[in-house]
């Protein structure tokens, strides 16, 4: 018998024998034993593999855990952080706000000194030339106010103050101001022209006496004949 029939009868009366015989059953158990683990120790090694995965995905989770713990406590920090540079902000804006609002009343009122100081200069000024040039030269110092019915100086209706000085039948008109700038000049010689209609009479001078006088105004003075006199002119009445 060759060896292909053998293994053809092995293959046919193989599984009858096992089934009836229990030694041969054994037999062939322990005989393939050397090359296939046991059910048992199949399932052992499967149940270790699943619990070494089981224990290998619970460490991951923790450590998942553990980093998002530590995000969430990084995000409140930044959150407390956002909330105290709010706070500083808003406390700057209030201070910058403070700031303006004493800014703003400071300026006023060095703004309302400044006025108060440039009338009562203005008004010391010309109470001072009208006592020397009457007491001293004996020159007529008139202080007209009169009201511009037409607007024709202010562009409505409004009262007009006008200075002026008389000797010996020379007329003479004269601007006193703590400053003055281009359309400061324009509505003087306005007034000039009011004064002239008003009363039917030529101006023989027209000067303005100012100790900050604008350079866009000295212009305007030079084309309407006003004679101007800063802090370093000098005045002469014939």
């Amino acid at each position: 018998m060759t060896e292909t029939e053998i293994k053809n009868l092995i293959q046919q009366q193989l599984p009858e024998l096992i089934s009836k015989d229990p030694q041969i059953r054994d037999f062939i158990l322990r005989t393939v034993s050397e090359y296939y683990s046991p059910r048992q120790e199949t399932e052992t090694k499967f149940d270790q593999i699943l619990a070494e995965l089981q224990r290998d995905r619970e460490a991951q989770s923790r450590k998942w855990d553990e980093q998002a713990r530590k995000w969430d406590e990084q995000a409140r920090k930044w959150d407390e952080q956002a909330r105290k540079w709010d706070e500083q902000a808003r406390k700057w804006d209030e201070t910058l706000a403070e700031i303006k609002k004493l800014h703003k009343k400071y300026d006023s009122a060095i703004g309302a000194l400044g006025s108060r100081w440039g009338l009562y200069s203005e008004a010391s000024f010309r109470n001072g030339l009208k006592g020397i040039l009457e007491d001293s030269f004996g020159v007529e110092v008139i202080n007209i106010n009169e009201f511009d019915d037409e607007g024709e100086v202010f562009g409505k209706p409004d009262q007009v103050e006008i200075d002026v000085i008389i000797k010996n039948g020379l007329l003479i008109l004269c601007e006193i101001k703590s400053s003055i700038d281009k359309a400061g000049m324009y509505i003087f010689d306005r007034k000039v022209t009011f004064y002239e209609k008003r009363h039917r009479r030529k101006v023989d001078r027209k000067l303005v006496i100012c100790p900050m006088i604008d350079d866009r105004a000295k212009p305007v003075a030079e084309k309407s004949g006003i004679e101007l006199y800063s802090y370093a002119d000098s005045v002469e009445i014939n």
